[in-house]
């Protein structure tokens, strides 16, 4: 297969909104653009611009020397890619897939691909739809580095900042479930405190300006207690875990006392009581990851991560 280059054919294979939006940028950087979808119709609109819509997923591979996957997540690209009229018309071919789903389901991917001849990079889409095209747009891959150089031209169409993590297959997927915790355990939280302050009188948007400020602190924390976990030092000069485990067991009190559910609360309070238990309540809040990790409790030395 040659290599690419901003004029080369490309497919999609996935057509809701992220795959739509991803096809719309290979349209209008003027790239050769075929698209299929399981469920018929979801092409309308994109050949109306030019793409080619193609009949079955075989002959949307078979048209182009690369194919990006936007699928619901691993078991959804399984169905489409291992059929064996796909997966022969792949031999050869690249396909990147910007799924998301765990580690595991990469690596497994990528061994599929190997043994049928398959050139394959996973990638993670770390941004809404409507970043697409735009300089907000931020992509992960993880893979061989050299197949990434190679169609990286096709695929800064897409707008955006493009990393590469690495060359071990599940980074990009592992970045995108460690980022995703940090996005769903905030979202929860805010959920949480929206109606801890309705059952006091107080409405989401008087809430919201002071919302934004708790999370404008985080940026900073962030970078001070990754270099903290990544050392093994946990100060807790500042702030001990001590003091967050008493306004921990607040937020409990006031969300009982209203008959709103505590329990991630609960449990965010346990694994720091049971890091103070262990001794460590002079250390900073994020000692629990060790606590998570298993490592307090199997007495193991933390070691800085070199």
């Amino acid at each position: 297969m040659s290599s690419s280059s901003i004029g080369d054919s490309v497919t999609v294979l996935g057509l809701g909104p992220m795959g739509r939006a991803l096809a719309g940028a290979f349209l209008d950087a003027g790239l050769r653009t075929t698209v299929w979808n399981r469920t018929p119709g979801r092409d309308r609109e994109l050949v109306g611009r030019g793409a080619l819509g193609a009949r079955t997923a075989e002959e949307a591979v078979a048209a182009s020397g690369l194919t990006v996957v936007c699928v619901r997540d691993y078991d959804a690209a399984d169905a489409v890619l291992r059929p064996e009229p796909v997966t022969t018309a792949l031999k050869g071919r690249t396909v990147v897939n910007l799924c998301a789903d765990t580690p595991a389901r990469a690596r497994d991917t990528a061994e599929w691909a190997a043994g049928h001849g398959v050139r394959y990079l996973d990638g993670a889409i770390m941004t809404p739809t409507d970043t697409i095209g735009t300089p907000a747009a931020v992509f992960l891959y993880s893979g061989p580095a050299e197949l990434y150089q190679e169609h990286l031209p096709v695929l800064r169409t897409f707008g955006g900042t493009h990393t590469h993590l690495g060359e071990e297959i599940g980074r990009a997927a592992a970045h995108d479930v460690a980022l995703l915790d940090v996005f769903w355990t905030a979202m929860a939280g805010w959920a949480h405190a929206v109606a801890v302050a309705r059952a006091e009188g107080i409405t989401a948007r008087e809430l919201a300006p002071y919302a934004q400020g708790i999370a404008a602190i985080l940026p900073a924390q962030f970078e001070e207690t990754a270099a903290e976990a990544d050392a093994g030092t946990f100060s807790g000069e500042a702030y001990p875990i001590t003091s967050a485990a008493v306004t921990m067991t607040h937020i409990v009190h006031t969300s009982e006392a209203h008959g709103i559910d505590a329990a991630v609360m609960r449990a965010a309070e346990g694994q720091a009581r049971r890091v103070i238990g262990r001794g460590r309540g002079a250390d900073g809040f994020i000692r629990v990851v060790e606590e998570l990790a298993g490592k307090e409790e199997r007495g193991e030395k933390e070691q800085p991560v070199r």
